[in-house]
């Protein structure tokens, strides 16, 4: 049984000078777990001290942080299936309070504007032309090329916000609806770049994977074939390799979008993010 008044009082406790009191109450209310959080939140709006404001702060994060890294853990343990459960995870390291029900709203909102206009015997072209008019005309997503290295590019209620992301958040929203309509759309992990691949297993093609084509979702959904990929590789000077044509899988996108953030705090000069954000990854890594 919750005591408030328990946690209340470890509260006042905080800013004890005595470390060994403040370590005690500190690792007591870390075991209240989110629990704690509102009584905490509270007592830093009407605390005047900035000694106990800081403490009051950095023990919430820490509670957040640890809930994000049990998650993730989770997440990745089970299988790693759901790419936006995976996503969703992340966008909570930096918006702890996120509502997911807004986000899974506004993806269903995408896919229900695209599936009143789709046809059944539909062409793999023409679906993808379909989604392309919604996504980018009617929805207005685009690449964010003035900000790429803005570490919200990489957050996906920020993108669906801004409608303004990388190419990996931008990829990961379109394949989600595209599979949502049974629309064989996934990512593809190249160097420097990620696109997505539509593959259809039924048809004879050239792939062992039955791609018919790459999509790049960064590009207002610009369509192109393997040619493409091999030029790019050799612009890059990067031996061609079978994990740069071939789909990868959702643990791998959230590697990369950790990666990506990393980057994007390291030029911040964020170190206590990049620590976090490093210590994340390591989990999704083992």
């Amino acid at each position: 049984m919750i005591k408030p008044s328990e946690i209340n009082s470890l509260i006042k406790l905080l800013d004890d000078p005595d470390n060994g009191i403040f370590n005690h109450v500190h690792d007591k209310l870390f075991e209240y777990g989110d629990t704690a959080i509102s009584y905490l939140e509270s007592a830093w709006e009407e605390a005047f001290d900035p000694i106990l404001q800081e403490r009051i702060a950095n023990l919430v994060h820490e509670i957040q942080f640890s809930n994000v890294k049990t998650d993730l853990m989770l997440w990745y343990q089970s299988g790693s299936f759901d790419l936006l459960q995976g996503a969703l995870i992340i966008n909570k390291y930096q918006y702890p309070d996120l509502d997911e029900q807004k986000i899974i709203n506004q993806i269903e909102a995408i896919k229900r504007d695209i599936w009143l206009q789709l046809h059944n015997e539909a062409s793999p072209v023409e679906q993808i032309k379909l989604m392309n008019h919604v996504f980018y005309n009617m929805h207005g997503f685009s690449g964010n090329k003035t900000s790429h290295q803005d570490p919200q590019n990489s957050y996906l209620s920020q993108v669906l916000e801004s409608h303004k992301g990388n190419q990996i958040s931008l990829a990961i929203i379109y394949s989600i609806v595209a599979q949502k309509l049974d629309i064989p759309v996934y990512g593809v992990n190249l160097p420097q770049h990620f696109i997505l691949a539509y593959v259809d297993e039924s048809k004879d093609t050239e792939f062992e994977s039955g791609i018919l084509f790459y999509i790049n979702a960064f590009n207002k959904g610009f369509v192109f074939g393997r040619r493409d990929v091999d030029m790019f590789l050799k612009q890059l000077g990067v031996k061609p390799d079978k994990q740069f044509y071939e789909p990868c899988s959702n643990a791998d996108i959230v590697r990369r979008i950790l990666r990506n953030l990393i980057s994007a705090y390291e030029t911040l000069g964020s170190t206590d993010k990049v620590n976090e954000l490093t210590a994340l990854l390591e989990i999704v890594l083992e």
